[in-house]
Order: C-alpha cells, then sequence, then structure tokens
C-alpha cells in the first residue's frame, strides 16, 4: 500500500494529485524550484523539497535529484503528473530501481510509444490505421506537417504550405526538438487542416483487462496545442465509436499497457481516423472523462500501481462535460504570453466536487501568485458538466464571462466567444476553428469597452471625492478627463461632468449615473442598468459585469514626449530567450518579415518587422537573455 506519494511535476497537476492523495489517506511529498518556493502546489504538500535552480532543466527535469528528494522525504512512490518526466522511460526506470512505486505504464510500454515513428510501425503491426509519413515531399503531398519524433504539446511541429519553406522548418523543427526532447528526429506527414483531433482515455490493469473509458474531441487548438476540450466527442456514430475504442484497446494490448494513457487519432471529414500517438500518462483534459463517468482517474491509477484489478468495464458515459484552458497570454497578438502577478483568480459559480456534476475549477495559481517565463502559460483549467451539449457550453461560458480573473492578460474571452459560436455549438469542430473564425473570436468591442471606461473613470473619481462629487462644480466648468488603453491596443479617452443636474458624458448621450463607489459603479443606459465592478492593481483596472470583463491600463493625461519610442524600434514583447535570428544589419526586410525568435513560457514567439526598410541595428544574440521591452532591434522605415 501507497503511504507517501511524491508528485513529480508542479502546479495545478501536482495539486490535482494531492487532492486524490488527501481523500485516500496517501501523505504528499512535493518538490519545487526556487521560483515555486512559495506556489500552491508547494505549499498545500505534506512535505516538500527544494530542487535547486529556476530553469526546468536543472529541477523538474532532472530525475537523479527527484528521486533523492523522494527517498529524502521517505515517499514510497513516484507520480509523473504530465510534462516534464512524464513520458520519460529512464526515469520510471530509475524510479522503479529505487524500490519506488512507478504510478504509470512499465518502462518498456513507454519506451515503444517514445518515438512517433517507431509508435507508428508498431500500430500498422497491431492493424491500428496510421497516418503514412511523407518521405520526399512534391506539391501533391501539400498542406505537410513537419512533427518532432520524440516530441509533443505542440513543440517541434511546423505546418509547411510551399516546398520552398519546407528546408527552413525542418532545420528550426529539429532545433526545437533537440533542445526540448534531447532528440532532433522529425518527419513529415500530410496536413488535414479540417481533421477532428478525437482521443480514448485507456485504463489498463496488471490482470490483462483494458478500459476505453470513454472518448474526447480536443480540436481547439492554437499552435497544435489544445484549449478547449470536451467528452464525449460530439457526432461520431455509434459504429464510428466502436471503431475508435477497438483500435486504441489494441494499441494498448500491443505494448503490454498498464496504467492510465492516452490514444489519440486524427479523424478526416469523410469518417477515416489514423493513430497519431498514445500518451502515456494523463492528459491535462482527463477532467471532461471524470465528469462524464463519475470515475476518480487518479484513485484509479492508483489502484492499479497497488495491484488492484479493474472490473470487467467502466462506467457509462452521462451528459456532456467541456474544459477551457485558461492562458496568461493574447490572443489577438499571436497568442503572445503574458507574467505578473494574479490579483484574483475565482469563479463565481457554486463548486462541486471535482469528479462531480457541475463546475469544476482546476488552478495551478492563487491569489498573489506570479506567472514567471520558466513554466507554460496556464492558470486554470475550468470544467463544466449538464445532460446535454449546448447546457454544458453555456454553463462553462457563462462561468468564464462571470469569473473574476486579475492580473495578466488572458484568453478568457476567446474561450466564451467560442463557446458561444454558432460552428461551436453545431458541433463543427476542427483543428483549424480558432485560426478560421479568429476574426470573430479576438475582435474589440469598442462600445462595451467604450462604458467600462466611463465606469472606470466614474469609480477613480469616487476614491477621490468628499463630501461632493470628484469634478463637481456649481459654474460650468471643463470636463474632467480620463484616459485608457484597452489590452488590444485601442485608447479611450473619458469626458465627463457631474452636474447638479446628473452625469453628462460626453460621448453616452442619455447614460445616467445611478450610483458609484471606488469598487461599483451603476449606469443606466436609457432603460437598462448595468452594473460595474471595479478593481485597480498598480495602473491596471478591472471592470467586471454580468456579461464578461475589460481590462483597461490607465494612462497619464499628459504623456511624457521623452517616452515616445522610435516607431522602426522592436521591444522584446516579454522576458525570455533569443533562440534565434534571421537577419543580419543592414538587410533589406519587409514589414511582417521574421527577424528573431523568443522562447519563454515553453514556446517560440516571432519577434517581427514592423514596416518595410532597412534593418539598421540587431541588438540580440542566439541564447540572449532578454527583458520586457528591451530593445532588440530597429528598421529605418523606407521612406
Amino acid at each position: 500500500m501507497i503511504t507517501n506519494l511524491l508528485v513529480a511535476n508542479r502546479g495545478e497537476i501536482a495539486r490535482r494529485v494531492f487532492r486524490t492523495c488527501r481523500s485516500l489517506g496517501i501523505a504528499t511529498t512535493a518538490v519545487h524550484s526556487d521560483p515555486d518556493a512559495d506556489a500552491p502546489h508547494t505549499r498545500e504538500a505534506d512535505l516538500a523539497v527544494r530542487l535547486p535552480g529556476a530553469a526546468p532543466a536543472d529541477t523538474y527535469l532532472r530525475g537523479d535529484l527527484v528521486i533523492a528528494a523522494a527517498l529524502a522525504a521517505g515517499a514510497d512512490a513516484v507520480h509523473p503528473g504530465y510534462g516534464f518526466l512524464s513520458e520519460d522511460a529512464g526515469f520510471a526506470q530509475a524510479v522503479l530501481d529505487a524500490g519506488l512505486t512507478w504510478i504509470g505504464p512499465p518502462p518498456a510500454a513507454i519506451a515503444a510509444m517514445g518515438s512517433k515513428t517507431a509508435a507508428k510501425r508498431l500500430m500498422a503491426a497491431a492493424g491500428v490505421p496510421v497516418l503514412a509519413a511523407v518521405t520526399d515531399p512534391v506539391e501533391a503531398d501539400l498542406p505537410l506537417l513537419v512533427k518532432a519524433a520524440a516530441g509533443g504539446g505542440g513543440r517541434g511541429m511546423r505546418v509547411v504550405h510551399r516546398l520552398a519553406d519546407l528546408a527552413d522548418e525542418l532545420a528550426a523543427a529539429r532545433a526545437e526538438a533537440a533542445k526540448n526532447f534531447g532528440s532532433d528526429e522529425v518527419f513529415c506527414e500530410r496536413y488535414l487542416p479540417t481533421g477532428r483531433h478525437v482521443e480514448v482515455q485507456l485504463l489498463a490493469d496488471a490482470h490483462g483487462t483494458v478500459w476505453a473509458v470513454g472518448d474526447r474531441d480536443c480540436s481547439l487548438q492554437r499552435r497544435h496545442q489544445k484549449v478547449i476540450e470536451e467528452a464525449p466527442a460530439p457526432g461520431l456514430a455509434p459504429e464510428l465509436r466502436g471503431r475508435l475504442h477497438a483500435a486504441a484497446i489494441a494499441a494498448a494490448q500491443a505494448i503490454g499497457y498498464v496504467g492510465a494513457g492516452t490514444a489519440e487519432f486524427l479523424l478526416a471529414e469523410d469518417g477515416r481516423f489514423h493513430f497519431l500517438e498514445m500518451n502515456t500518462r494523463l492528459q491535462v483534459e482527463h477532467p471532461v472523462t471524470e465528469a462524464v463517468t463519475g470515475l476518480d482517474l487518479v484513485a484509479l491509477q492508483l489502484a492499479v500501481a497497488e495491484g488492484e484489478a479493474l472490473a470487467a468495464a467502466p462506467s457509462e458515459p452521462a451528459g456532456c462535460a467541456i474544459e477551457a484552458r485558461l492562458y496568461a497570454e493574447d490572443p489577438a497578438h499571436d497568442w503572445r504570453p503574458a507574467t505578473g502577478t494574479v490579483h484574483r483568480l475565482e469563479l463565481r459559480s457554486p463548486h462541486t466536487e471535482f469528479t462531480g456534476r457541475g463546475l469544476r475549477l482546476d488552478a495551478g495559481t492563487g491569489n498573489g501568485d506570479e506567472v514567471t517565463v520558466h513554466y507554460d502559460a496556464m492558470l486554470a483549467k475550468v470544467i463544466a458538466w449538464a445532460p446535454t451539449r449546448p447546457a454544458a457550453a453555456r454553463k462553462l461560458a457563462d462561468a468564464l464571462a462571470r469569473a473574476r480573473i486579475h492580473g495578466p492578460v488572458t484568453n478568457r474571452e476567446l474561450l466564451v466567444r467560442s463557446l458561444r459560436h454558432p460552428a461551436f455549438l453545431a458541433g463543427h469542430l476542427h483543428t483549424g476553428f480558432l485560426a478560421e473564425h479568429a476574426a470573430a473570436l479576438t475582435a474589440p468591442d469598442e462600445r462595451s469597452t467604450a462604458l467600462a471606461a466611463l465606469a472606470a473613470a466614474l469609480a477613480d473619481a469616487a476614491g477621490r471625492r468628499g463630501a461632493l462629487p470628484s469634478g463637481w462644480r456649481n459654474l460650468p466648468s471643463q470636463p474632467q478627463v480620463k484616459r485608457y488603453r484597452a489590452d488590444d491596443g485601442a485608447e479611450f479617452e473619458v469626458r465627463y461632468r457631474l452636474t447638479r443636474d446628473g452625469l453628462r458624458a460626453e460621448d453616452h448621450p442619455g447614460t445616467a449615473l445611478v450610483s458609484s463607489t471606488p469598487e461599483r459603479v451603476v449606469l443606466r443606459t436609457g432603460p437598462v442598468r448595468h452594473t460595474f465592478e471595479v478593481a485597480r492593481h498598480g495602473d491596471r483596472v478591472h471592470v467586471d459585469t454580468a456579461a464578461g470583463a475589460t481590462v483597461l491600463t490607465a494612462l497619464e493625461r499628459f504623456p511624457d514626449p521623452a517616452a515616445h519610442t522610435d516607431p522602426g524600434a522592436l521591444l522584446a514583447p516579454m522576458p525570455g530567450t533569443v533562440v534565434r535570428t534571421a537577419a543580419t544589419v543592414g538587410d533589406t526586410v519587409t514589414a511582417g518579415q521574421p527577424l528573431l525568435w523568443l522562447e519563454a513560457m515553453k514556446m517560440e514567439h516571432r519577434v517581427t518587422a514592423p514596416a518595410d526598410g532597412v534593418l539598421a541595428e540587431l541588438r540580440a544574440a542566439p541564447g540572449q537573455q532578454v527583458e520586457l521591452g528591451s530593445l532588440l532591434a530597429v528598421v529605418q522605415p523606407t521612406p
């Protein structure tokens, strides 16, 4: 029996495993890097062991340090979570060699699926449909997807639409794969832009029983990383669902699988499906399967690791569950990640038990925690269950819209709009969904933002007033003026007067002020009453309503001319590491042309030329660490 479990991971998944351990009476041990010394997973564990350093390569990816931590804490089992060392066969074997229980499949099964190319050969031999690799691409094979053989999480992947770009994309994918996975092996296969990403949750014991615990659709992705997932996968005919489950079970049986895992498939429009890979671990999106089945997959992982036998079949799924991943990133600006303090992160709706049916929040960060460049940008997962798919989508969208999320910019609005989009509700899902509907999902709502800016200005005035409203005059006077910038870059100037006859807002005729405090403003526009909750953190102002939220940056009324930046200057949009450059000083460049790549939060981000011109300065070099706002390059625009 397991008595003390170490989770070789951090953030949301560590907290998730600890939650089950507490319910089972198992003591918990955390490991943490220096930036995570006071992280939620560190605070919640019974014991915590420091891994000196900040970078994953020095901490969470050091299997020897993790095993030493387990032994020092008296742990008798190790759960790898997902990411980091979770699919490292060598680490799994080292855990077993240390006399500890490994919460995962046998090392041989992990190794069998460790290379996508080798895994495809194994699956083809087992009769599982696979998508053939393209070894000598021609025009007819386009578009192509370049993939890292040992990779995952969207890293080492490139879509190629022109053969002329293939060599450069192969080189970039190899470099990224080598850095992230220790292998630069890549391969090409045909890219199906309207294919669906459908996967089957597997659970197998050591006594020969293999469960297909239902399926999920994970087609809504950005940069080949999942954003919204749901169970069951919608619109599958019973015969097709049966064939998918049978193929997944055959895949597990072919490698002697034990434990929890996921078989991933690409489903074409014509109903044919192809094996993509097997994730030999628990998936990020496992909560949707738990919600529709009522199973605790982590508890089942532990039971299997202790040698227990599964029942003949799992419980039948009921209803629909949808999960949205909340990221600290800006979808309107090429998914640029964001850092900073999370001042507030909470749902406004009641929670249920984590395997129950209602709303569930699995968060890796809490109030006051820092989002840093060292780790993935995911803040939390929000999961909703309902008897029907439309009801689950409605419940999740409403929960996200009402949530209080104060801190770095997030993808919250994109999630809400995706869940309410007619194509999503109709089940028209494919991996290019977010790109296809990008305009509708990221377009600014200027009317709502302008009204939120007025509420922010009135809340600010309420905080500075005495007996009379700030700006009140007995005689006609100039209007009060406040300036704000929305996260999409649009600026709003609020001009208003507070007179004996009430509010006079220049851009909002007919809008009346009902009441105002520094934290709450009530306005009436025509017959409609609007309530705004306002919170300010530094120069960032969060304006929340039942329908959604607006984040503004308060601007100085008279900007400092010295703060003006040359229009050709390229500043680092985030702290990170320069991965590579693609131009040299003196080169003629065009607007949008990539000049260099920054790596932050486990992803690469392009920095492009702002205009046509000549690259006059390049102050970045591969391997260089840069801070937010650092000058990277200067483009002298063409006259």
